[in-house]
């Protein structure tokens, strides 16, 4: 992971990716939980409930990149397939992308676990 992000932004930059993370957990959960309740198509509900499990790994800032690019991929199904909720869908794709090619940020699980190590000699 340290190899995908040279550095884990950290201050302001930090903090804007872990507002990016949270803002698209929280549509990606209100999206699912609307899809198992019974809102959209049935034949998006799977993708939608699917979408809101990997948004929770965006949200700890685990395996970013991966859970990006699955959102991503499950959001450009829904915008082919569901026709009612296709601007949500490209934003959250956008956001996913996005998250994908800017990494998870200091406050992360991934900067915790792959970030820069310090050596004491």
């Amino acid at each position: 992971m340290q190899r995908l992000f040279p550095m884990f932004p950290n201050g302001w930059p930090g903090k804007g990716l872990l507002l990016l993370r949270l803002v698209a957990e929280l549509i990606l959960i209100h999206d699912g939980m609307g899809a198992l309740m019974g809102t959209p198509p049935p034949e998006s509900t799977v993708p939608r409930a699917g979408a809101a499990i990997v948004g929770v790994f965006l949200l700890a800032g685990l395996w970013t990149p991966i859970a990006g690019v699955i959102v991503a991929l499950g959001e450009i199904w829904i915008a082919f397939t569901d026709s009612g909720q296709m601007q949500v869908a490209i934003l959250l794709a956008t956001l996913g992308i996005a998250l994908a090619f800017l990494g998870p940020g200091a406050l992360s699980i991934d900067a915790r676990l792959f970030g820069r190590k310090r050596l004491h000699i």
